[in-house]
């Protein structure tokens, strides 16, 4: 996968977590990593693996798929 896709996963992963009015503590929390690491997630610092993006999906109560389309974006 290149930069450019985790980019914009980071960014698809901060919005919608701000729709939800969830910090990114809370987030972490819910889905069980660091603070520090989803911090990282969001600027495409860290790449998640599989498991993290289906608990970050589960947390927001949609698809992989839906937290991949940045049609949106």
């Amino acid at each position: 996968m290149n930069r450019d896709f985790y980019k914009k996963l980071g960014l698809r992963i901060k919005r919608l977590r701000r729709q939800r009015y969830l910090t990114q503590q809370q987030l972490a929390e819910i889905i069980g990593i660091g603070l520090n690491f989803l911090g990282k997630i969001e600027i495409a610092f860290s790449k998640p693996s599989l498991d993290t993006l289906i608990e970050i999906a589960n947390a927001f109560e949609i698809e992989v798929s839906e937290l991949t389309d940045f049609s949106e974006n």
